[in-house]
């Protein structure tokens, strides 16, 4: 039951390109009492840990809040386009904000969203990484339960993975894309076009056409990079056996 709802989490947070960021605001010159809550719409990319990567601006309120209080929330928001949202899961993810300059994390956030880019290079653009503590997580009526950080994470991780991510995606990209459109189609019901891949964990691989994201799971995780290029091989095989693709 716990890992149901741990992979329930993980689906959601990988699944979503942005989220609901909230701070505590530092307090204004002659302000008394408790800082104020606020939040905001971020875009989003996640680690192999599913650690949050944030791409922030000094002048935006929530870098000023995180310099002086650390502690955000993520609001991960899965209920679009259902009739009654409430029924619908969301996972609030809690953890420690912090400037981070570790190449990797940068380009998984760019492959993610790549019109970033424009302004990553900007000199008050940094960064961040959230360092998880816990999530709450609502899957639906009556399903609601908190989620310490080593529940949430996949063990072991994925040998090799990360290192290898960046060149996977690349050779897929240009190499394999009707692959990609074969993922889309046949496996995820999704309309034709350019689909990239931007990234692939243990759990799953990430795609993206223009502004649409989409996640397709594997069956199993992965445990180690050498393992990917026979998943990948073996949903190509999937997605031929399929019916036509959707017009």
């Amino acid at each position: 039951m716990i890992e149901d709802m741990s992979r329930a989490a993980r689906d959601l947070v990988r699944g979503l390109d942005r989220a609901a960021l909230a701070t505590a605001l530092p307090h204004s010159p002659g302000e008394a009492g408790a800082a104020w809550p606020y939040a905001s719409l971020v875009l989003v990319a996640v680690d192999h840990d599913l650690s949050p990567i944030l791409l922030l601006s000094d002048l935006a309120e929530h870098t000023k809040a995180i310099a002086a209080d650390d502690r955000v929330s993520l609001l991960f928001d899965g209920t679009g386009g259902l009739d009654q949202p409430l029924t619908g899961p969301r996972v609030t993810v809690l953890g420690r904000a912090t400037r981070t300059t570790d190449g990797r994390l940068g380009e998984r956030f760019l492959a993610r969203h790549p019109d970033a880019a424009m302004y990553a290079g900007f000199r008050d653009f940094h960064f961040y990484r959230v360092t998880l503590e816990r999530a709450h997580l609502v899957a639906g009526f009556g399903k609601i339960r908190w989620l310490e950080a080593g529940e949430l994470r996949l063990a072991p991780p994925a040998a090799g993975l990360p290192e290898s991510e960046a060149g996977i995606v690349t050779h897929m990209n240009e190499d394999h894309a009707d692959a990609l459109r074969l993922y889309a189609q046949k496996l995820l019901g999704l309309p034709g076009g350019d689909w990239r891949m931007t990234g692939i964990d243990a759990e799953g691989l990430d795609l993206r056409h223009a502004g649409q994201v989409a996640r397709l799971p594997f069956d199993a995780p992965l445990a180690s990079a050498a393992e990917a290029r026979k998943v990948l091989v073996a949903l190509v095989g999937r997605a031929r056996a399929t019916g036509s693709a959707p017009i």
